[in-house]
């Protein structure tokens, strides 16, 4: 009775090492998944942050072309202002309308 004991008891524990070894294999396979996952979260981590860095970058240029815009077209203080551009143009106008005028008369009357 002994022996047939010492049988199932050998039995029963090589499937033990057998299950043991199964689940050190799954253990494995788990800590590669998780190590896998950690360097792809890692990797995105990184590209998030430069992402941001590169939108922060974009604002700021953004912001600083902004202003120049602003006063370059008189909106920001020191520049000129819009209806001193305009009057400008409409004067520049009036110059040459009245110019080519007096060219015309002075040019164009005919000599009878």
């Amino acid at each position: 009775m002994s022996s047939s004991r010492a049988r199932v008891e050998d039995v029963y524990e090589s499937q033990n090492d057998q299950r043991l070894d199964e689940l050190h294999s799954k253990i494995r396979t788990l800590r590669g998944i998780t190590t896998d996952i950690h360097g792809d979260v890692e990797s995105q981590n990184l590209m998030l942050d430069e992402t941001g860095d590169r939108f922060s970058s974009f604002g700021a240029s953004l912001m600083q072309t902004s202003k120049r815009a602003g006063q370059a077209f008189g909106i920001g203080s020191g520049s000129l202002k819009p209806w001193r551009i305009a009057m400008l143009i409409v004067g520049v106008f009036l110059a040459f309308w009245l110019i080519s005028k007096i060219l015309s008369w002075w040019w164009g009357s005919p000599a009878v």
